[in-house]
């Protein structure tokens, strides 16, 4: 049976099904990478909202997890696919039409996987944010330091006590921020937060 997965016709599912062990094993270690906010630069752009809620990421799961979920739909469906393929023709399909048969009915699919994922799995729902709710906390400069036009890594803590790692920039022009220092961010601008340090004047009463 596992040797059908060497053959060029069901290569596309054996590295799909390579990649599902890889991801759950990413997130089964607990790397954090699960909680990226992939909506957050698509506000206002409804086609890409439209297909991300086709294949089921509007269920609000971390993006690991329903990574993994359609790739583990997209694998089903292609070994069934190919199966009844052999059955009815004699041999499978090219792999090419094959993933994009198991892309679809998988996509859909995943849907209701992921749907069903997020209704027993109600501590993830419950704390996936926005980036944009990181406006007014605090963050702590992690690589380089700050200046405006010249972003730096920081790291901010949420209600729910996850981490996120975004780019920031001072808000004041002369202004720089130092590795290790933190700083209250008070604005967004694209993928940019920017920044007051809490040395700044206005924070001493903050």
């Amino acid at each position: 049976m596992f040797a059908i997965f060497l053959t060029p016709d069901y290569a596309p599912f054996a590295v799909a099904f390579a990649i599902m062990v890889g991801v759950g094993l990413i997130e089964a270690i607990g790397l954090g990478f699960g909680q990226i906010d992939v909506h957050a630069d698509l506000d206002g752009h409804g086609g890409g909202g439209a297909v991300l809620d086709w294949l089921g990421l509007g269920s609000g799961l971390p993006i690991l997890i329903w990574l993994t979920a359609l790739l583990g739909c997209f694998t089903l469906a292609g070994v069934a696919l190919q199966q009844v393929a052999t059955a009815l023709l004699g041999a499978p399909l090219h792999w090419g039409i094959a993933s994009a048969g198991a892309l679809a009915l998988g996509g859909g699919a995943n849907v209701f996987v992921a749907g069903g994922l997020a209704r027993i799995m109600p501590g993830y729902e419950s704390t996936a944010i926005s980036t944009a709710d990181l406006i007014m906390r605090r963050g702590i400069v992690l690589e380089g330091a700050a200046r405006r036009g010249h972003p730096a890594r920081a790291k901010v803590i949420d209600q729910y006590k996850q981490a996120h790692y975004v780019m920031v920039e001072p808000h004041d022009d002369d202004a720089v921020i130092a590795q290790g220092e933190t700083a209250l961010l008070v604005r967004k601008e694209g993928n940019v937060f920017f920044v007051l340090p809490d040395g700044h004047p206005t924070l001493r009463s903050v």
